[in-house]
């Protein structure tokens, strides 16, 4: 080794570490790259979606809650109810009326064009009133009536959660729950049980008015079979659901809105999210008491 090579810099002798022209620290070791983290797996999402069912659940159960304790705090909130009974009960006659009359009718062709084969007409007004009674009235009108009543619901409320006047609400030192979410969960309960026995009557007109037409069946024929067929207990064991559907259908709205985050974009994912939930959760609240009404009065059926 030359003497020029002994009086050259350390990062220019041959085999140095360190770089060339630096200021003498040696050079940093290499970074390892790690791969990036693939989906989620089948348990991982599974138990995702757990803890936000309870999350929600658990939200919706501390929000009814609170709604019901503070409709028996004054003031009592009568205007903003007797609004939502407008709102949610005879804006909502249009569409239940719709429904319930195009039901009732293709329940009425389907079952004549069925029984007709087996010269089983006079059995078609009986067969139609019991099924309508007992479930198509009730749970067909509290789930298409009810996501739209639940859609409305969410996206107000949700509009007012993200304009932040939910907040201001509180702010003033008023309960977000007791002014939002009582007047509607009181209007939908009792609003449905006059929607769902208004359905019923223009499901058996419309069924009684296409039998007639169709199959020359005399509608004093349909409705007497119809009528001779129910009692009051099928009316009741129909009828007794609609409070539970109509409180549901609150619930899910007005949780939805309060929990509505995101802007203008959240408002109408709170909206989707709450008809799809409302329509699940009737129709399985309709499996529960109708095996509850079983249980607790199985002389009835």
């Amino acid at each position: 080794m030359t003497e020029h090579t002994l009086d050259a810099p350390a990062s220019q002798r041959p085999g140095s570490l360190r770089p060339p022209g630096g200021d003498g620290a040696p050079a940093p070791p290499p970074i390892a790259t790690l791969p990036p983290p693939g989906p989620p797996g089948f348990v991982e999402r599974f138990g995702h979606r757990i803890s936000s069912f309870i999350e929600h659940f658990g939200h919706a159960s501390r929000m009814t809650i609170g709604a019901v304790a503070g409709m028996w705090k004054r003031p009592f909130e009568v205007e903003a109810t007797m609004y939502q009974f407008e709102a949610l009960g005879v804006r909502s006659l249009s569409i239940a009326a719709i429904t319930s009359v195009f039901v009732g009718m293709v329940m009425a062709v389907q079952f004549a064009f069925g029984l007709q084969r087996f010269g089983g007409m006079e059995y078609t007004g009986r067969i139609v009133g019991i099924s309508f009674t007992r479930e198509l009235a009730p749970t067909l009108t509290a789930v298409i009536v009810g996501s739209r009543i639940a859609a409305g619901i969410a996206a107000e409320i949700g509009s007012m959660a993200v304009t932040e006047q939910v907040d201001a609400i509180r702010s003033l030192g008023a309960d977000p729950l007791k002014k939002l979410v009582a007047p509607r969960l009181l209007a939908c309960t009792f609003v449905m049980p006059l929607l769902c026995a208004f359905a019923l009557v223009l499901g058996f007109s419309g069924a009684m008015l296409i039998t007639s037409i169709e199959f020359n069946v005399p509608s004093q024929f349909f409705l007497k079979t119809a009528l001779g067929t129910i009692n009051f207990r099928d009316i009741y064991s129909g009828m007794y659901k609609t409070p539970f559907y109509g409180a549901i259908i609150a619930i899910v709205g007005c949780h939805f809105g309060l929990t509505t985050r995101g802007g203008t974009e959240g408002v109408g994912t709170s909206t989707t999210a709450a008809v799809v939930t409302t329509s699940i959760a009737v129709l399985v609240a309709d499996f529960f008491l109708t095996k509850v009404s079983f249980m607790l009065w199985p002389a009835m059926f």
